[in-house]
Order: structure tokens, then C-alpha cells, then sequence
């Protein structure tokens, strides 16, 4: 069983994380996304047979499963998904020269925006280098530029964006040099796109622009000339509609998209406004909703295919779905799929550490969720949601939470405080 223990070891996939802002750390992520094994599962008594090294094995190993749990799909996703996949695919089929329609993902910190995007243009990057050289363009060679086919480019907005700091972060991507100028910052940048390739180009945190300061506002314009490059321009941020960067729009929670409304009036940028709107798609990633019964049957199907992952000694069918766990892990989370994964990682960690070895909410009530570990998230633009404070059992519904239908029959309970043929 040890040397059992130690073959695995290489599975956990120890080192650092890889850099999708970079070509090779793209490649080394989509080459690796889901071929982590989880730890199998053991019984108590299994566990306390192992000997203390392959024992401490096993613990790191269901420690490592916990941290890795699987990228879940959900309504709110699929819809996100199903637009981006059909903007990408027709954009990419289009021979003709010209803007191509975007995409915009717009929601809260921590509600999966970036791994659902990046998961979608991994399944589009895997498709199109599979079509072969007969259908897609090959790299183009252009002199300063290596020989690389890269059909999605992935890049972060920096904090303090410049049109020049983001035309270096694209050109960042592909190890390129960074020219001196503006102006042939943005040749290069429509260079290196067009010697690679390149079919989509996803521009994370893009609501760190802030529209009164004036290097924001030229970086905007920077980003509305990048839809003429022939790539899908795919724009992910926090309240898109509410940062600035385009008009306010209404929210349609049955389609999960922003409508953007017409104006009369004119205001700065305007004409460019109007143009951004109507090239670009805007959808909402929502949290999980636990005020009708379709949102209860997501919630509830979600936390079920968490459950089936975890690894801890005494978990049990319907910990997480049962008894009122979900209404509790609602209240912890407000539904934010982001603030779910770290305070069931958490909980596993507490639970196993203190023998426990089952989730409950006595024992999550210890857990608090920290999120003091990211500090490449800007709070100021959103990026970090509030945290509803660690509490124990909630006494009744959850606030803003719809009742389920009528209350259950209680005659034939099993009321053992109660004297015989009471």
C-alpha cells in the first residue's frame, strides 16, 4: 500500500500553477485540465490500517481532491457557454474581411466567468486545431514573430491600464518584444494576432478600466479598434453595465442577457458607444438562485455533484443535499459558486484536521471564508464579493427564499418524547 501511495504522488501535480497569460502556460493548461486523479475512496477502518507514511499519503492526496474539485456545469453557465461557442464558431467561419461581433461576460467576483470562458475556448481551441490544415489558416510568417498557431489568446487587463500596457500584455502572450511606440505597439499586436492565427481573443478584468481617468478611456478606444483584427473579441469583467464602459442596460433574468436601451441625448464617445453596443453581445453569469423551484433543483443538483467528490472518512449520502445543508450553505455563500468551492475546501481541511471526517453545519459555522490570498483581484472593481458572516444553523428560511410548496405531513413521525398512543 506505500509504494501504492508514493506512485501517486506524481498526480497531485506539484509546482506552480500555469500562467494562461502566456502561450506555453496556455498550452500547459489545456494539455493538463482534467487528467488529475482523485484520491479512492477508503473506509475508516482502510484508513487506520495504513501505515503512518502511506496514511499521511492518503490524507494529502484527499486534501489535494478537495482543493481540485471538477469545473460543474450549471444553467447559469450553459447559457454563457452555448452564445460564446456559437459567436466563436461563426466568426471564425466568416471569410469575409471586417468587424467581428463580440462577446461580453458580465457578474459578481467569484461567480466563474473566467473558467467558464476559459473552458469554452479550450473545447473551441481543441475543435478548431482538429479541423487540419485543408480548413483552418495555418501561421503566417511575419518577420520578429515565432511559428506558432495559437487560436485562442488569453490576457488580463492591468490594473492601471494604458492602451499601451494592454497591447504589451497581448504581445506578452506571445513572448513578443515591446516596441516603443504606441503606434507600433498596435502594428504588432495586429501582427502577432495575424501571424498565429489567432481566432478568439479573451480580455479578463476589462471593468478595471475606470471612464474618468483619460488613459482608461483610450485604452476603451484601443479595445473597440481590436474588434477589427478579424478576431472574436471575448470581454469578461464585474457589472459591465454599471461600470461605465457601455450604457446601462436591463437585465432579462428569463434569458440571462443585458438589453441595451436606445438614448436620444449625446454624450461623450457617443457615436463610439453606440457602435460597441451594437457589436457587442452582453451576458449575465448569475449566482445560483434559491427563490423558485427551478433554482432549488440547480442548487440542489450542484451540491450533489460536489458531494460525489469529496473524500472525507464519514461522508455520507445527502450531506450536502440533506436536511437543511443547502439552505445553510445558501446563507454561507449567496449562492456564489466561487464562495461555495472555498468553504467546502475549508470545511474538508477543518473536518479531517479535527477527525470529524464529515461535513456539517455545526462544523462549517467554525469555518470563516478568507479570500485574503488573492491579491491579483482589484476590490475596487468588484472583483471581491462581501462574505456573509460564519453563523451557526439558520433558525428559519433563508431571507428572500420562496417556500416550497406546501408543509410536509408530519403523522407519521417518529415523535419519541411522546407517550404511548399520543
Amino acid at each position: 500500500m506505500t509504494d501504492l501511495m508514493a506512485d501517486r504522488l506524481p498526480l497531485f501535480g506539484f509546482g506552480p500553477a500555469p500562467d494562461r497569460t502566456t502561450f506555453e502556460g496556455w498550452q500547459h493548461w489545456l494539455s493538463t485540465r482534467g487528467t488529475f486523479a482523485p484520491a479512492p475512496r477508503m473506509t475508516a477502518a482502510e484508513h487506520a490500517a495504513l501505515s503512518p507514511r502511506a496514511r499521511a499519503l492518503h490524507d494529502l492526496h484527499r486534501a489535494a481532491t478537495h482543493v481540485n474539485l471538477t469545473l460543474q456545469r450549471t444553467p447559469m453557465s450553459d447559457r454563457v457557454a452555448a452564445l460564446m461557442d456559437s459567436r466563436m464558431r461563426n466568426n471564425a467561419l466568416d471569410l469575409e474581411p471586417g468587424t467581428r461581433d463580440g462577446l461580453m461576460i458580465s457578474g459578481g467576483g467569484f461567480q466563474g466567468k473566467t473558467a467558464t470562458a476559459c473552458d469554452v475556448a479550450a473545447e473551441f481551441e481543441g475543435l478548431w486545431r482538429g479541423l487540419g490544415p485543408q480548413l483552418m489558416p495555418q501561421p503566417v510568417p511575419v518577420p520578429g514573430t515565432r511559428d506558432l498557431l495559437a487560436p485562442v489568446v488569453y490576457c488580463k487587463t492591468p490594473v492601471r491600464a494604458t492602451p499601451k500596457g494592454l497591447c504589451q500584455a497581448i504581445l506578452d502572450f506571445f513572448g513578443a518584444p515591446h516596441p516603443k511606440t504606441l503606434h507600433l505597439s498596435v502594428r504588432a499586436v495586429r501582427d502577432q494576432l495575424k501571424a498565429h492565427s489567432s481566432a478568439v481573443l479573451v480580455l479578463d478584468d476589462i471593468t478595471r478600466l475606470r471612464m474618468h481617468r483619460e488613459d482608461d478611456q483610450d485604452t476603451l478606444d484601443l479595445v473597440r479598434d481590436l474588434m477589427d483584427m478579424n478576431v472574436t473579441l471575448v470581454l469578461i469583467g464585474v457589472d459591465i453595465p454599471g461600470s461605465g464602459l457601455l450604457r446601462e442596460g436591463r437585465h432579462n433574468r428569463r434569458t440571462g442577457r443585458i438589453v441595451m436601451p436606445g438614448t436620444s441625448r449625446r454624450s461623450f464617445l457617443d457615436e463610439a458607444a453606440t457602435q460597441t453596443e451594437r457589436r457587442f453581445d452582453l451576458i449575465a453569469l448569475d449566482p445560483f438562485d434559491y427563490g423558485t423551484d427551478t433554482g432549488i433543483a440547480a442548487w440542489m443538483s450542484h451540491l450533489a455533484g460536489i458531494e460525489v467528490q469529496l473524500r472525507l472518512l464519514h461522508g455520507h449520502e445527502g450531506m450536502l443535499t440533506g436536511g437543511g445543508m443547502p439552505e445553510y450553505l445558501f446563507a454561507r455563500t449567496n449562492g456564489i459558486v466561487g464562495l461555495l468551492k472555498r468553504l467546502i475546501v475549508d470545511g474538508c481541511d477543518h473536518a479531517m484536521r479535527t477527525g470529524a471526517e464529515r461535513l456539517t453545519p455545526q462544523l462549517l459555522a467554525e469555518v470563516n471564508i478568507g479570500l485574503g490570498n488573492f491579491p491579483d483581484r482589484d476590490p475596487d472593481a468588484g472583483e471581491i464579493p462581501d462574505i456573509p458572516p460564519a453563523t451557526a444553523v439558520p433558525a428559519g428560511p433563508v431571507p428572500g427564499q420562496r417556500r416550497r410548496g406546501r408543509p410536509r405531513n408530519t403523522v407519521f413521525d417518529d415523535h419519541e418524547n411522546r407517550a404511548s398512543g399520543e
